[in-house]
């Protein structure tokens, strides 16, 4: 597990098939510790976590329910998920939330339509210059760079890059990302230029 910055840690799951990392993130927050979107992790990073004594899971999409479960089971943690993405997870979900919500560490959820799933939500963690942190909405690959699943994950391409364009409202550095690299500084830009691309 590393240290992304003060309360934020993220550990990475390679997966083969897609070829990147799968990343989960660990967010310490005052009385909460936010698990969002846990890949598989190894026995190292599970004992960290067990130190970090998990209040709370929450998942961007219906396809990032991952190892969600089983950690509910470990650490009996209530998960939350995208209410229009609830209904097609293949766990029960315990809370769900919507687009402006407010979740546990004080995550801002932020809904995008026209995604590849009805839910996709990214999160916006205002904490030092903001992190914008994502599952599907782009993908971190190649490093330094920000991309769009490709075209046919989406009914169409378009009305979902017109979607992403609302994350260019917001305040934010750092992009987090589900899968692949990271952005840690000039992420709104990276933002822009996936776009604009």
């Amino acid at each position: 597990m590393k240290s992304i910055a003060s309360g934020i840690e993220q550990w990475s799951w390679f997966s083969e098939e897609k070829q990147m990392d799968f990343n989960g993130l660990v967010l310490t927050t005052n009385d909460e510790c936010v698990i969002v979107d846990p890949p598989p992790i190894n026995a190292h990073d599970t004992t960290r976590l067990l130190s970090l004594a998990p209040t709370h899971i929450v998942l961007t999409n219906r396809d990032h329910t991952r190892e969600a479960e089983a950690f509910r089971t470990e650490f009996k943690i209530p998960v939350y998920a995208p209410a229009a993405d609830a209904p097609q997870m293949e766990i029960a979900i315990d809370t769900t939330y919507d687009d402006g919500g407010v979740l546990p560490g004080g995550l801002v959820a932020i809904h995008l339509r026209n995604m590849k799933s009805p839910g996709e939500s990214a999160l916006l963690l205002k904490q030092d210059s903001g992190y914008l942190i994502l599952g599907d909405a782009l993908i971190g690959k190649p490093v330094g760079e920000l991309r769009l699943l490709p075209a046919e994950k989406f009914a169409d391409v378009d009305k979902a890059k017109e979607s992403l364009t609302r994350l260019l409202d917001y305040g934010y550095e750092a992009v987090l990302a589900g899968d692949g690299t990271s952005i840690l500084s000039g992420g709104k830009d990276a933002v822009r230029r996936a776009l604009t691309g």
